[in-house]
């Protein structure tokens, strides 16, 4: 196994080492979405991590793509950058854009 990465939030901790397969990939996606209870679709990258590479998603980064693939948003780096309120109002407008 790769390096262990401890995942910790209000809700879940847990160790998580560096998966080396998409199906190991896959399963750890499962544990946080059961672990979390997120009710939005949670995506997983490729094992070479092309997405990550290109948005540039560490650290923590939001992003909101709209329908023909355009970053209709990007939030700051991590952690102080990061602000959910900000990301809420682009998804109302551009929600609004499509009405």
């Amino acid at each position: 196994m790769g390096r262990a990465l401890r995942i910790s939030g209000s809700k879940a901790a847990f160790d998580v080492y560096d998966p080396k397969s998409m199906d190991e990939r896959k399963k750890v996606a499962q544990r946080f979405e059961q672990a979390l209870e997120y009710r939005i679709p949670i995506l997983v990258d490729e094992i070479d991590d092309p997405v990550n590479k290109t948005y540039a998603a560490l650290p923590t980064r939001l992003y909101l793509i709209n329908k023909i693939g355009i970053i209709v948003y990007a939030g700051g780096l991590g952690p102080f950058g990061f602000k959910p309120s900000e990301l809420k109002l682009a998804i109302d407008q551009l929600l609004g854009e499509y009405e």
